[in-house]
């Protein structure tokens, strides 16, 4: 073979592994998307959305830890806004709720001290759309383990309950919210 011919062969070569390089990219390419638009996920604007609006009539606490009521209202307020949702108070939907749950477990000790600790919550909720047909929502909690890490004093484990639980109560309201939106 020829200098010229054995640059011709590794042109050859290089042209054969670029075009099944570039077919195995095609077909990656083509799974993802039916992978993706066939698994039922689909992207919701605000203009897909069920209403436009939304009426918190208000959450109340039957625990015996103080404040949640105003932390879900805050974390329902601001997962609506985050979905286009605006709260208002002339609305014609309307979402009230009951905190039921709020248990602080101890999940590690060390050398005999609690040094991990889980927060679950639940509650129930109420939505009435514009028509007038209600949801109920029944002991729904956070999908997510909700916990935190402290050898600390006492002040460090009640600080880290108080941010933890503010945690827990966004989980809960996007669950909600989610609930809401997605399914009725």
């Amino acid at each position: 073979m020829t200098v010229k011919n054995k640059e011709l062969n590794v042109e050859f070569r290089l042209q054969k592994t670029k075009n099944r390089y570039l077919m195995v990219c095609a077909i990656c390419s083509l799974l993802s998307a039916v992978f993706f638009l066939g698994c039922g996920y689909s992207i919701q604007n605000r203009a897909s959305l069920p209403f436009k609006e939304i009426q918190i009539i208000g959450v109340e606490n039957r625990t015996f830890e103080p404040k949640l009521q105003d932390r879900l209202y805050e974390a329902l307020t601001e997962e609506f806004l985050q979905r286009g949702v605006k709260v208002t108070d002339r609305a014609l939907c309307k979402l009230s709720g009951v905190i039921n749950k709020f248990e602080l477990r101890m999940l590690s000790e060390k050398e005999g001290v609690a040094v991990e600790y889980e927060i679950i919550v639940q509650g129930d909720f109420k939505f009435i759309d514009s028509t007038g047909r209600s949801k109920e929502i029944k002991n729904i909690g956070s999908p997510f383990i909700v916990s935190f890490y402290s050898r600390g004093q006492l002040d460090e484990v009640i600080a880290l309950k108080e941010l933890t639980s503010q945690k827990a109560m966004k989980h809960l309201a996007a669950e909600v919210v989610a609930n809401i939106v997605y399914y009725f």
